[in-house]
Formats: C-alpha cells, sequence, structure tokens
C-alpha cells in the first residue's frame, strides 16, 4: 500500500474521531470559531460532526467522491489553524477533538496539511479507503492495518498531547541560576 493511501486511512479514522467528538461536545469548536470570528453555533458545529463522520465511512467504504471530500475537510481546517495562528487572538483550542484545551500549533499544520494531500491522492487512485487494505494478501492487509491503528495513535497523540505539552512549557519557570560568590 502506498503512503498516500496509509496515510488516508489514518485521516479517515482521525476523521470519525473527531467528528464523533464535535457531535457529543460542540463547545471547544464552538468557541474556536467564535474566537475567530467565524459562526460558532453548536448546533453548526455538529453538523461539521456529523459531515465529518459520514464523510469518514464513506471513506473507509472507498468512495472516490468521500475522499475528495475528505481533502476539502482536512484544507479547511488547515486554513482555520492557519487563520487562528496569524491572527494571534487569545484561541485556548483548535476544537478538532471537542477538548476545550487543544491551542493550535505549527505541527497542527503539517498534519492537517499532509492528511489533505493524502485524501486528495487517495481520491484519484484506483482503490481507497479499507477495500485498498484488504484487497492486499492477508499478511500484508493485517500489516497495513497494524501500522494504521499505530500511526493514528501516534497522530492523535501529537495533535492532542503536544499542544497541552507547549502551553505548559510556558507554565514552568526557568531554574534560578545561582553564580558562585
Amino acid at each position: 500500500m502506498m503512503a498516500a493511501q496509509l496515510l488516508f486511512l489514518v485521516g479517515t479514522v482521525l476523521l470519525l474521531v473527531a467528528g464523533t467528538a464535535k457531535l457529543r461536545h460542540p463547545a471547544g469548536t464552538a468557541q474556536a470559531l467564535r474566537t475567530q470570528g467565524l459562526p460558532g453555533d453548536a448546533r453548526l458545529v455538529r453538523a461539521l460532526g456529523g459531515a465529518e463522520v459520514l464523510v469518514a465511512a464513506g471513506s473507509l467504504a472507498g468512495l472516490a467522491v468521500a475522499a475528495w471530500a475528505s481533502a476539502a475537510l482536512y484544507a479547511g481546517f488547515t486554513g482555520f489553524v492557519v487563520l487562528a495562528l496569524t491572527r494571534r487572538r487569545p484561541l485556548s483550542s483548535c476544537g478538532c477533538f471537542g477538548e476545550p484545551d487543544l491551542p493550535p500549533t505549527r505541527v497542527h499544520v503539517a498534519v492537517t496539511a499532509a492528511l489533505a494531500l493524502a485524501a486528495g491522492a487517495a481520491a484519484l487512485g484506483p482503490a481507497r479507503g479499507l477495500n485498498a487494505a484488504l484487497a492486499a494478501p492477508a499478511a500484508q492487509a493485517v500489516a497495513t492495518l497494524l501500522v494504521a491503528a499505530v500511526l493514528t495513535g501516534l497522530t492523535l497523540l501529537v495533535l492532542t498531547a503536544l499542544p497541552r505539552l507547549v502551553a505548559a512549557r510556558h507554565l514552568v519557570r526557568p531554574p534560578i541560576r545561582r553564580t558562585p560568590a
């Protein structure tokens, strides 16, 4: 399986997780949107979450139109994070996973941009989603799914734990250096 197809699978699972989170907890995303001067109604956020879940389901099924929609969603997410970073308005969360304390980072921009490109590449390919992974011989299919699961977990950590660590480093004071007398 090509790297873009693998990244597309990772992005699809992340889209499913993020969409589900927005459906359950829209407040973080709603606040993030309002902070940037965009409409931030909870119903709108839930609609976005529902769209993400539907696009993820279609992507897992291997639908080209869903892959294009995934690319568009990730391009939109990338644009929003770039907007948030360049405006420098106080933003405690990008709202991606429905959590209130995930500040956006440049790494976030790189990840969502890469996932947008991977989804676009997958949309152009002959096979995508689970169909592509399961079409391979059994051992290769299992290996692909395991690697996708590990990469999904690592990417989720980069998008959730890393921003918390970056934010927390500003709370830690540098050690006091004493000069010898």
